[in-house]
């Protein structure tokens, strides 16, 4: 009688033989094996990077590394400090008013507009930004500048009673102490601070004073009666007059590129609206009427006065489409901001030349 299978031997035969897997499965499966493999040791650099920095991250997040930089305004007693931005500023067509070391609203005003141009999140009271870049942008915070004969041609008697200025042929800076100061965008208080002991009443050809160290307003460059025409892309910018602010904006784009102080006119006078310049010219002639000043009507009395820094209108003329209106410069820079015209837009002749660097006739302008 045949022994009997054992129970073991009998299970292993009852089982079905294993199928072989197909090559397109094991090719897979190599696949994905390779793939972990190249791939584990980045994401163990990744684990282990994480691991060892992260407290280091939070650490600098707390004690404020990337937080934005903030500067309050410079002190009474940092006057080379404001100084140096007054000039940088100035520089950069963002005009700070008569460059005197002193922080006045127009400075502020002009810090505020430069953020607004350079910074991602401007705030007009961060001081950080316009510190860091003066400090970088101007080396040399003053300069010197000697008198040369030349000058002399640019300065002469001046009278002060208008039939007899009609006679003239050209509006001289009364003194070269004048022709300093508004070759270098200041006033005659800091140009005697710059220079203790000098008398600026007997300055000569030959002196040397200390002055700072902006881009010099240089009469010598400017034409009589030179017109400037419609301009491509100068032509299509805007302005906007505020005359709460006393400030004069340059937009392209609906960005503001530049700005500078201004007096408006009589609030009676202001042309509050839309408008276009219509013509621009430089050391225009100025139709002194009485009669239109005061009462904005033209009369058949009036003074042709004649062109020179010392005209009225001082070196430019830039008319708007408001009969008798324009942006123009003046012989009284001290007096921007703080005075009020006839009915016209004024600036600092060092500022009025620059606009037809910015915009040409054609510009629109917006007087609120």
């Amino acid at each position: 009688m045949p022994r009997a299978k054992s129970k073991v031997t009998a299970k292993r035969k009852s089982r079905a033989p294993a199928k072989s897997k197909s090559p397109a499965k094991r090719k897979a499966r190599k696949q994905g094996q390779g793939l972990f493999k190249r791939f584990l040791p980045v994401v163990l650099f990744i684990g282990i990077t994480w691991a060892l920095f992260a407290p280091i991250t939070e650490f600098v997040s707390a004690q404020g590394f990337f937080k934005p930089k903030i500067a309050p305004e410079p002190g009474e007693d940092e006057s080379e400090v404001v100084t140096r931005v007054q000039i940088y500023l100035d520089r950069k067509q963002f005009g700070p008013g008569v460059i005197d070391g002193a922080l006045g609203e127009f400075t502020r005003l002009a810090v505020s507009a430069y953020n607004t141009r350079y910074v991602k999140k401007p705030d007009p009271n961060n001081w950080y930004q316009v510190l860091r870049d003066s400090q970088l942008g101007i080396k040399y915070v003053y300069t010197k500048y000697t008198i040369k004969k030349g000058d002399l041609r640019y300065v002469g008697r001046v009278p002060r009673k208008l039939a007899q200025q009609e006679g003239m042929k050209y509006m001289y800076y009364r003194s070269l102490a004048e022709f300093v100061t508004e070759r270098y965008h200041t006033n005659w208080k800091f140009l005697h601070k710059l220079n203790p002991g000098v008398n600026l009443d007997r300055l000569k050809p030959g002196d040397i004073l200390s002055v700072p160290n902006v881009v010099p307003f240089q009469i010598e460059d400017i034409k009589n009666h030179d017109q400037y025409p419609e301009e491509a892309l100068l032509s299509q910018r805007h302005l906007l007059v505020n005359t709460t602010t006393k400030i004069v904006s340059i937009l392209e784009n609906d960005q503001v590129i530049a700005t500078f102080p201004i007096t408006p006119g009589k609030e009676k006078f202001i042309p509050r609206g839309e408008w276009k310049i219509i013509n621009m010219v430089a050391t225009p002639e100025f139709r002194y009427d009485r009669k239109m000043l005061n009462e904005g009507v033209r009369s058949d009395h009036y003074y042709t006065i004649p062109p020179g820094p010392n005209n009225p209108v001082g070196i430019l003329w830039a008319g708007l489409s408001k009969s008798g209106i324009g942006l123009h410069g003046t012989n009284n820079p001290d007096t921007i901001g703080r005075a009020r015209s006839a009915g016209c837009i004024r600036l600092a002749n060092w500022d009025a030349i620059r606009l037809p660097t910015l915009v040409r006739p054609g510009a629109t302008v917006t007087v609120k």
